[in-house]
C-alpha cells in the first residue's frame, strides 16, 4: 500500500489553497464542504470562484512562507507554474504540512482520491497517483451502484444506534438486525422518501428484537419503467431494485437483455399482452401483486417504457393502495421520448411543434375514440402508440378531419434497440410504405412536421442498427 487512506477532521481548521484558476477553486468547494476555514492565496481569481456560496478569505498576492501559520493542510493548483508549484510545496514539507500538488503527487505529501459523496456515507478511491483515469472510471461505475439517499439511510440508523445497542445487547444479533435494516423495508422506505413508513417499520423490528425474534418479512412492489428497450437507458434506482427483488412480472415488451439485469434467482413470471392474446387479465395481474406482497416477498413489476405512460401503472397501485400494500414507483424513458430520441425527430421544436400530445391507436370494439378535431392542429406533434395495427384507420381519420394529406409521418419500429428502423412518408401514404417494409412492432407513429428534421438529426444508424 502506497499511501494510508485516511479522512481527516477539517471542521473550523485552516486550510490554504495557493492558486486562483479553475483547480484551485475545486479544491477550495471541497474543502469548504468538510468545513474547514479556507484562505486563497493568488493574485487574481478566475470567474468560478464567483460561483462559491462558502465566505473565503482571498489574499491577492503571491505565497509567503508565513501563509503556513497554523494551517492544517495546503493545496497548490498553479498549473501555469510548476516551479512555483514546487517552491510552495517544499516550504510546507519543510514545516510538516501536508500538502498536496494537483496532478503532481511526485511533490506532494498527500494526493486526492475520485470521491464518492453520500455524506456521511464518503467513499475514496485511489491509484496511488499513477493512473487517475482508472479511479476515476471506478468512481463512475460506483455512483450507478450506490443509491443517491444512502447517506439518508446513514444518518436516520445514527439515530436508533443507542437504542439498538439497548435493546440487544449481543455484537453477532445486533449485526444481523442492522443487516436486515439495510437490505430491507425501512431502508427502501428511506430510499423512497417515506421517513414515517421507516420509523414504523423500525419500531416493528426493534418490538420484535425485545422478544428475541426476527420481524416478519415485510413485503414490497416496485413498480418499475424499464424504457423502450435499450439497457443502458434503465435509471439507477431500477437496476437496484432489479437486484434485490424476489418475483419479477414483466411484459412483453421487456427485452430479454434487460430481464438478464434481474436478480438471478429471482421467479420470473410473465403477464404480458398483445391483441388478442392476454397471458393474464389486468385484475389478476393487480391480484397477484397484492398476494406477494402479502407473503412478504419484494416484488418488481417490470414494465416496457414509463409505467404511467399506457402502461396501467396507475391500476396496478390503485389496487396495492386499497389493500395497504407498501409500494414505490420508478419511472421509466417512455417509449415516445426513446424512440424519438434514437429516430433523431425531436416531439417539440420552435419552429415546428409548441405542443405535443400521446394518444393510443388501440382500437375498443373496432373503434378508436379519439378527439380528432383537437389532433388535427398546426404547430403540435402527435405520438400515436400501439398504432402499428391500426395504421391505416388512424391515417383516414386524420384525412376525414382535415388534415393536411402531405403532413409528415414516421413509424419507429423496435425503437432504441438492435435493429431500430425508421420508415417515413405522408399521411396520405404511409399506411402503404409501412406494409411494403413488413415491419413487426413494437412501433412508435410520430406525426407532424418536426419527422422532417430527421434526415439532419439521425445519429442512431450503423450495420448493426440499420435505419431505412
Amino acid at each position: 500500500m502506497k499511501h494510508l487512506p485516511a479522512f481527516i477532521d477539517l471542521k473550523d481548521r485552516s486550510v490554504l489553497v495557493v492558486g486562483g484558476q479553475a483547480m484551485a477553486c475545486r479544491r477550495t468547494a471541497m474543502a469548504q464542504r468538510a468545513g474547514a476555514r479556507v484562505t486563497v492565496v493568488a493574485p487574481q481569481l478566475s470567474p468560478d470562484f464567483g460561483n462559491l456560496r462558502t465566505p473565503f478569505v482571498h489574499q491577492a498576492r503571491t505565497f509567503e512562507a508565513a501563509d503556513l501559520a497554523g494551517v492544517v493542510l495546503v493545496f497548490v493548483a498553479c498549473e501555469e507554474d510548476p516551479d512555483y508549484e514546487s517552491r510552495v510545496a517544499k516550504r510546507a514539507g519543510g514545516q510538516d504540512v501536508l500538502v498536496n500538488v494537483a496532478d503532481r503527487a511526485d511533490i506532494s505529501t498527500f494526493i486526492m482520491p475520485s470521491i464518492v459523496d453520500r455524506s456521511p456515507i464518503v467513499v475514496a478511491i485511489s491509484s496511488g497517483g499513477e493512473a487517475p483515469i482508472l479511479a476515476r472510471m471506478l468512481r463512475a461505475r460506483l455512483e450507478s451502484l450506490v443509491p443517491a439517499a444512502l447517506g439518508k439511510l446513514a444518518t436516520f440508523a445514527g439515530t436508533y444506534r443507542d437504542r439498538v445497542k439497548e435493546v440487544i445487547p449481543d455484537v453477532q444479533r445486533r449485526r444481523r438486525f442492522w443487516e436486515r435494516m439495510a437490505g430491507g423495508a425501512v431502508a427502501e422506505s428511506i430510499y423512497s422518501e417515506q421517513p414515517d413508513t421507516a420509523k414504523s417499520l423500525m419500531a416493528d423490528m426493534l418490538e420484535a428484537a425485545k422478544s428475541d425474534r426476527e420481524a416478519a418479512p415485510t413485503g414490497e412492489v416496485y413498480l418499475v419503467g424499464s424504457g423502450p428497450g435499450d439497457p443502458d437507458l434503465l435509471t439507477f434506482r431500477a437496476l437496484r431494485l432489479m437486484q434485490q427483488a424476489d418475483v419479477v412480472l414483466h411484459d412483453r415488451l421487456v427485452p430479454e437483455e434487460i430481464l438478464e439485469l434481474v436478480r438471478r434467482d429471482a421467479d420470473r413470471i410473465y403477464v404480458g399482452k398483445k391483441q388478442g392474446d392476454h397471458s393474464m387479465k389486468q385484475e389478476e395481474i393487480s391480484r397477484t401483486l397484492v398476494n406477494l406482497a402479502k407473503q412478504g416477498k419484494r416484488v418488481l413489476r417490470l414494465k416496457g417504457g414509463d409505467p404511467f405512460v399506457f402502461g396501467r401503472g396507475g391500476e396496478e397501485i390503485e389496487m396495492l393502495a386499497a389493500e395497504g400494500v407498501a409500494f414505490q414507483v420508478v419511472p421509466g424513458i417512455s417509449a415516445a421520448n426513446g424512440c424519438a430520441a434514437y429516430a433523431g425527430i425531436p416531439l417539440t421544436h420552435r419552429d415546428h411543434a409548441q405542443a405535443c400530445v400521446f394518444v393510443t391507436g388501440h382500437a375498443k370494439e373496432g373503434e378508436l375514440e379519439l378527439n380528432w378535431q383537437a389532433l388535427v392542429q398546426p404547430k403540435q406533434t402527435v405520438v400515436v402508440y400501439m398504432g402499428l395495427i391500426s395504421l391505416s384507420q388512424v391515417m383516414a381519420s386524420f384525412l376525414a378531419h382535415g388534415a393536411d394529406p402531405k403532413t409528415l409521418v414516421a413509424v419507429v419500429d423496435k425503437g432504441t434497440r438492435p435493429g431500430q428502423r425508421v420508415v417515413a412518408g405522408e399521411i396520405a401514404t404511409i399506411a402503404q410504405i409501412v406494409q411494403a417494409a413488413e415491419l413487426t412492432g413494437p412501433a412508435i407513429v410520430i406525426i407532424g412536421s418536426v419527422v422532417g428534421l430527421r434526415e439532419k438529426l439521425e445519429w442512431y444508424a450503423n450495420t448493426d442498427r440499420p435505419v431505412s
